[in-house]
């Protein structure tokens, strides 16, 4: 897809945050999407947030005039194109993970919307560091598209697009994550740096070596090359230091416990963490208090208030932007399916499709076929059962 074609200066707070890096934070560190992604509880959440939303089927659905029957809408195009292959490199898996590690850093997500006529053909996820939105006077929106270079941009319509935006304070754009969590982000690496450090020079590695006399300069020179090569160093950690002259070590560094590095990296998973609405125990900060049962807790609550969000959040805007409002009115929708969270609790996944079944909530050959089972031949397992009335 050749998009660019007209010269144009970028936004000016673009090409500042280009030649900065990113954004500065009190530590002194940069912090940009990029960055961000280097520190292992960003990516780690990315990685529950992205994968969260990608291994949940995703369906086309079409429900009846009465609102009293829905199905999968096989039949229509996009149906495979969502839930198979929305371009031609990227499974639906694939490409769902993409949109959300772009809303979830950056705020927003954009796709070009490929198409031949009417007919949605293809999504191309577009970086979007590439991307300005810009709303004119008459509040309809376009989006400056930038060649990798940054030389050549080119305008196109809201129709062409599809934007996901996330938490949004203008209404128009999303709230970019990382400015938000800078400082959060740009500590824990800033805390990382240190103790990469600290045991490169082998935990204790800074205090003074004095000797009686004066050292002539290359006597200095030559100490200190001693000291840089036989005295630090991770390899040299717990080996005894042989003096001579009447020399004497003084250690003036603190120690990674008198840091309190550990207690200072475990406050930055929960800070990053709250950025994002993850529960620390997701990606693997367990906390001395966590019980199996609790734990089964937090499990839950990440899917209702984490996963549950961004499940409300994509299926209206794929409703909007790449159904149309005769779409709509003939009663097609995207469903994530959550049932396809059960997957790998046989258990779990046993006593719910049990309990609907015999609830009368579902017949049991709609059972079978979420566990890819084929159907029953017999009449009664089309039919609800019906449960007892309770007074």
């Amino acid at each position: 897809m050749s998009v660019f074609f007209e010269k144009k200066s970028g936004n000016t707070i673009d090409l500042i945050r280009e030649m900065m890096g990113g954004y500065k934070t009190a530590t002194g560190q940069t912090v940009n999407a990029k960055t961000a992604l280097q520190v292992a509880t960003v990516f780690g959440i990315m990685r529950v947030l992205g994968e969260g939303v990608a291994q949940v089927p995703l369906q086309l659905m079409r429900e009846s005039p009465d609102g009293r029957k829905r199905e999968k809408a096989k039949d229509d195009h996009r149906y495979d194109l969502m839930e198979s292959q929305p371009n031609a490199w990227q499974t639906s898996f694939e490409y769902r993970e993409t949109v959300v590690w772009h809303a979830a850093l950056t705020g927003d997500h954009f796709s070009f919307k490929s198409k031949l006529g009417n007919k949605l053909l293809e999504l191309i996820p577009i970086d979007p560091g590439r991307v300005t939105v810009h709303r004119a006077k008459n509040l309809i929106l376009s989006y400056e598209i930038r060649s990798d270079d940054g030389e050549e941009s080119k305008f196109f319509p809201p129709e062409t697009i599809w934007h996901v935006k996330g938490p949004s304070w203008s209404s128009w754009e999303g709230l970019d994550s990382v400015q938000y969590a800078r400082e959060a982000i740009g500590l824990s690496m800033a805390i990382e740096k240190s103790v990469g450090a600290l045991h490169k020079n082998g935990v204790r590695p800074s205090g003074v070596y004095s000797v009686e006399g004066t050292l002539k300069d290359d006597q200095y020179k030559a100490l200190a090359e001693w000291i840089e090569h036989q005295v630090s160093g991770v390899d040299r950690t717990g080996k005894p230091l042989i003096l001579d002259r009447a020399a004497k070590w003084v250690s003036t560094a603190m120690t990674g416990i008198d840091a309190q590095s550990l207690e200072n990296r475990r406050f930055q998973i929960e800070e990053a963490c709250r950025f994002f609405r993850v529960n620390p125990i997701m990606v693997y900060a367990e906390s001395k208090n966590t019980t199996y049962a609790s734990a089964e807790q937090m499990f839950l609550s990440h899917v209702v208030h984490t996963l549950s969000p961004w499940f409300q959040r994509l299926e209206q805007s794929m409703n909007v932007n790449l159904l149309s409002k005769a779409d709509r009115q003939k009663g097609l929708y995207f469903n994530f399916v959550e049932e396809g969270l059960l997957r790998g609790d046989a258990k779990t996944t046993s006593e719910v499709l049990l309990g609907y079944a015999n609830g009368g909530l579902m017949t049991p050959n709609e059972a079978r076929s979420k566990l890819d089972l084929n159907p029953m031949d017999d009449a009664e397992s089309d039919e609800l059962r019906k449960s007892p009335r309770i007074l």
